[in-house]
């Protein structure tokens, strides 16, 4: 054993770190050889039993214009919003583009697809990004959808145009920090005043709530001891609204706290078919079919990247996909995969004819 000396082991490391200052730049893809990045999208290769020929061509084409806009704009920047935490608000007119906000809603400048193309737009935008789906479920299938189902007409003409364009970005405010699933039992108040309505309250892990320029608010009307819903403006005094940080998950969506203290809502902001909790149910029960479609697009997301990884690396001479242990993970995950999208197909169709029940929608999720 040698034991070196104080100044010996200085040179030593003065010389390893000249060295080491001194390489060449190296080329990383060379010096370390990796498969494709997941900024660059594989094909998919999930639809295993050619689920497409169940779609119409309306939602076909709706289908491979979001998956070339999800590949193109949105894979290679994912990866950088999500370990920043930030939202890329330059794609927003680029997922406005593809005309899939409001979904289902007919008129007021929204698409008007059937239930089955809104599904597939939720699915194909998962499929690339989880955050960003949430980001449009929130808008669309919960905060548009309120309005499209409970508002009045002078407030679908006021608010939908430009939300469908996502000129405009709404939240949807039910959880509390108090209450998450017992969301029937929340505290937020409403209180009659002359002209309005005076919201208190609070509310937390609400998605796009930084930046919405318009809050779907549920709170309890003080008189009737009922839920009601409301339509407040992002500058709206008393209104304070926190980012919540340090996410695992979803980090590219912004969640938030939201802080009511004395909050004014004209009486032409509050949204006449929001009479109780069972009125708030008929939306989630809706948003429940276009949730269960997201993780069918993560899904497929990620088989199609574990898919193309296990063709591309090598260990011992040959593909990881050449050894069978991994083909049967391949083949369990492209199975559960094709059973999802028929479980999600029949859901949409049980919809379109009027015969979904809650339960339907609520097992299909699971």
């Amino acid at each position: 054993m040698t034991i070196h000396s104080s100044k010996h082991q200085d040179d030593v490391d003065k010389n390893a770190r000249s060295s080491y200052f001194n390489l060449p730049a190296l080329d990383i893809s060379v010096a370390f050889p990796q498969a494709t990045p997941a900024s660059k999208f594989p094909p998919c290769a999930s639809d295993y039993y050619q689920f497409d020929d169940l779609l119409t061509s309306e939602e076909q084409a709706v289908r491979m214009k979001v998956r070339e806009c999800m590949e193109k704009e949105i894979a290679p920047i994912m990866a950088e919003y999500w370990e920043k935490a930030e939202f890329p608000f330059h794609v927003i007119p680029k997922l406005g583009a593809l005309r899939v906000a409001g979904g289902t809603i007919k008129g007021y400048g929204c698409p008007g697809h059937s239930v089955t193309g809104a599904a597939i737009a939720i699915a194909e935008i998962a499929r690339v990004d989880a955050s960003c789906s949430t980001f449009i479920l929130v808008h669309s299938s919960l905060a548009m959808l309120t309005i499209a189902l409970c508002g009045s007409e002078e407030q679908k003409q006021k608010y939908l145009p430009s939300l469908a364009q996502l000129n405009t970005i709404a939240c949807w405010a039910l959880t509390e920090p108090a209450y998450g699933s017992d969301a029937s039992a929340l505290n937020t108040t409403a209180t009659k005043v002359e002209g309005g309505w005076i919201l208190e309250g609070q509310k937390r892990w609400i998605g796009n709530s930084t930046f919405a320029d318009v809050l779907v608010i549920f709170a309890r009307n003080t008189t009737t001891n009922q839920i009601n819903g409301y339509l407040v403006k992002k500058d709206a005094p008393g209104l304070t609204v926190t980012k919540i940080e340090n996410k695992i998950g979803l980090r590219i969506v912004q969640n938030g706290d939201i802080l009511l203290k004395k909050v004014f809502v004209p009486d032409e902001d509050r949204l006449p078919g929001v009479n109780s909790f069972q009125d708030t149910s008929k939306v989630l029960a809706v948003s429940r079919v276009m949730v269960a479609w997201q993780p069918i697009g993560i899904s497929m997301g990620v088989y199609d990247m574990c898919h193309r990884y296990l063709k591309e690396r090598k260990q011992f001479g040959a593909p990881l996909a050449a050894f069978q242990i991994n083909q049967q993970k391949l083949v369990q995950m492209l199975g559960n995969i094709q059973a999802m999208i028929l479980v999600g197909w029949r859901l949409c169709k049980l919809y379109e004819k009027g015969a979904m029940t809650p339960g339907h929608a609520s097992l299909g999720k699971v």
